[in-house]
C-alpha cells in the first residue's frame, strides 16, 4: 500500500443513472473519473456477488458469481442485443433508491432478450469463459436455474435434489439446460464488464478496494454444491450458525443465519476452496477488505434453532493456518474488518497478523478516556474512516445518535464548522491521522444524513443496500475541495 493515500466508499448499486441501480457504464467511468480529479487513488466497494435475504450482498447465493443488475445495458444496447425502446423501458424515474422488487421483476427477462441475441455471437468466448471459470460457474448456474425453477430457498427443495442425489442431478441437468446456459452467459458479460472498469481505475491511478465477505448464505450455490465445507447436518441444514454475542449496541446479539465452516475439513484440504476463493478476489481487486477478520482467532457459534445470539458460545476459528494461505495468493493484499467487542487474546491476534486494521471516526468521541479511534492514537499501519457502510452517516451520527457530551468532543476536537460543512470536517480528521490510507463513504462529503445510510444492521427493509448518489453531486466543486484537502494532508 502505497505511503500516504485516500480513497471514496461508494457501492456499486449507490452509482447514478437512468436503470434503477448503478451499473458498471459510463456512470462508473464517471465516478473514477471524479475520483482522480479528486486526488484519490482508491475506489472501495461492497461484495459484488448477487445480492441475498434482505437484498443484502453478504448473504449471496454464491461466493464467485457476479451480480446480473449491475450489467450496463447500454454497453448490450450497442452491441446490438437490446434495442432502444427495449433501453427506454427499462429506466426508472427514482434516482435516490434502488427498486429491487421492480428489478426483479424487469431486469432478467430484459437480459433474457440479450442472452436470445447474443449466445451465438458469442459462443467461443462463452466456451473459454465456461472452462476459466469451471471450478464454480456449473454448480451456480444449475443452483440458480433450480432456485428459479422451484421458486424457493434450497432448505425447501425435494429431497433427491437438495441432496444431489445422481439421477435427479442427471435430469436437471438435461431440463434446465436452456436456464443454465442463459445464467452463464449472465456471468460472462458481468466479468468482462467489470474487468474494463477495473483496468479503466487503474489506468487513472485507481485502484479498487473490494470486499471477502466471511460467511456465506443458507441458501446459495456453495452449500448445495460443497456441503462438506460446513458444519451441517445429514438433511444439509446448518447444525450452527453464525452471529456475534450481545455487545453495547445490541442486548441480544446478532443472529446472523450463515452456516458456519468445518475448519477440520478446510485444514485437511490445505484450505483448497480458500485458495480459489483468493485467486478470484485477487483477479476482481487490488485490495480486499476480509469482514469479520476476528473469526479468524474465534467465532461465536449458535445453535441452529436458537431465537437470538444469546445461546452461542466462542469456538476456535482456523487462525494462521488460513491467512498464512491467502497471504501467499499472488497478488492478495488485505485489509482486516477488526471491528467489534474484541478480548485481549482477539486484540493480539490481530496484532500479530501484520495486517492493516480498521479505526473509525464515529465511534472515537469518548468525552472522558481515550479511545483507540482517535486520529491521534491511530497507528500508520491501519486504515481510518470517517464511517463504513454499517454505521450512521457522520452527520446523522453527530446529530441524532451521539449523545451532547459526545457532539461536543466531536465539536472541539474536530474544530467543526458549519460553513464549511460537519461532513468536510470529519474528512479532514481522518486524512490528518497518520494512518498510511484514509477513507470515507461519499455521504460523508457530500454533508448527508440518516437518509443516505448505506445499512443498519441487525434490521430488514427498503432502506438498507439502497441508497444512490445522483450524478450532480460528481461535480468539479465537491471533487475540488477533495483534491485541496487530499492535498493539504499529503494523501
Amino acid at each position: 500500500m502505497q505511503a500516504r493515500a485516500s480513497g471514496i466508499l461508494l457501492p456499486v448499486f449507490s452509482l447514478p443513472g437512468p436503470y434503477g441501480i448503478g451499473t458498471l457504464g459510463k456512470p462508473a467511468r464517471q465516478f473514477i473519473d471524479f475520483l482522480a480529479a479528486g486526488g484519490q487513488k482508491f475506489w472501495q466497494i461492497l461484495p459484488l456477488v448477487p445480492p441475498g435475504g434482505g437484498n443484502s450482498p453478504y448473504m449471496s447465493p454464491s461466493s464467485f458469481a457476479g451480480n446480473p443488475l449491475f450489467l450496463d445495458l447500454d454497453e448490450l444496447a450497442e452491441e446490438g442485443l437490446l434495442t432502444h425502446d427495449e433501453l427506454n423501458a427499462a429506466q426508472r424515474d427514482n434516482p435516490d433508491r434502488v427498486d429491487y422488487a421492480w428489478l426483479r421483476e424487469t431486469r432478467l427477462p430484459l437480459l433474457r432478450k440479450a442472452f436470445e441475441r447474443g449466445r451465438e455471437k458469442y459462443a467461443p468466448q462463452l466456451k473459454q469463459f465456461e472452462g476459466e471459470e469451471a471450478d464454480w460457474l456449473p454448480d451456480y448456474a444449475l443452483f440458480m436455474a433450480l432456485h428459479d425453477h422451484f421458486d424457493k430457498e434450497l432448505a425447501q427443495w425435494p429431497d433427491e435434489v437438495r441432496l444431489r442425489k445422481p439421477a435427479a442431478m442427471a435430469r436437471c441437468r438435461e431440463e434446465l439446460g436452456e436456464e443454465c446456459a442463459f445464467q452463464t452467459f449472465l456471468q460472462y458479460l458481468f466479468f468482462r464488464q467489470w474487468k474494463a472498469v477495473k483496468t479503466y481505475a487503474n489506468s487513472k491511478g485507481v485502484s479498487i478496494i473490494g470486499d471477502l465477505p466471511i460467511y456465506v448464505s443458507p441458501d446459495s450455490a456453495e452449500v448445495w454444491a460443497n456441503p462438506e465445507l460446513f458444519q451441517l447436518k445429514e438433511d444439509m441444514r446448518p447444525s450452527c450458525v453464525a452471529g456475534v454475542p450481545p455487545d453495547a449496541f445490541t442486548d441480544k446479539g446478532q443472529h446472523w443465519g450463515n452456516p458456519l465452516y468445518d475448519w477440520k475439513y478446510h485444514k485437511k484440504t490445505g484450505f483448497a476452496w480458500w485458495k480459489r476463493r483468493g485467486a478470484h478476489m485477487a483477479r476482481l481487486y487490488d485490495v480486499v477488505r476480509i469482514d469479520h477478520f476476528r473469526a479468524f482467532h474465534t467465532y461465536w457459534s449458535i445453535p441452529e434453532d436458537a431465537e437470538d445470539a444469546r445461546g452461542g458460545h466462542w469456538e476456535k476459528g482456523p487462525g494462521n493456518d488460513l491467512l498464512d494461505v491467502l497471504k501467499k495468493v499472488p497478488g492478495l493484499a488485505l485489509i482486516a474488518e477488526d471491528l467489534g467487542d474484541l478480548d485481549a487474546d482477539a486484540l493480539a491476534y490481530i496484532a500479530q497478523s501484520g495486517l492493516p486494521g480498521m479505526k473509525v471516526l464515529v465511534y472515537a468521541f469518548d468525552p472522558v478516556g481515550e479511545s483507540a479511534y482517535l486520529p491521534h492514537n491511530c497507528p500508520r499501519d491501519a486504515v481510518m474512516y470517517t464511517g463504513t457502510h454499517d454505521t450512521p452517516t457522520f452527520v446523522q451520527w453527530l446529530f441524532t445518535e451521539a449523545n451532547p457530551d459526545e457532539r461536543q468532543y466531536a465539536f472541539d476536537y474536530l474544530r467543526l464548522r458549519e460553513d464549511e460543512g460537519f461532513g468536510w470536517g470529519a474528512v479532514c480528521g481522518a486524512w490528518m491521522s497518520p494512518c498510511r490510507l484514509a477513507i470515507a463513504p461519499f455521504q460523508d462529503l457530500l454533508g448527508l444524513g440518516g437518509d443516505a445510510r448505506v445499512n443498519a444492521p441487525g434490521t430488514m427493509g427498503d432502506q438498507n443496500w439502497s441508497w444512490r448518489v445522483r450524478a450532480d453531486a460528481l461535480n468539479p466543486t465537491v471533487s475540488g475541495k477533495l483534491a485541496r484537502i487530499t492535498r493539504t494532508y499529503r494523501r
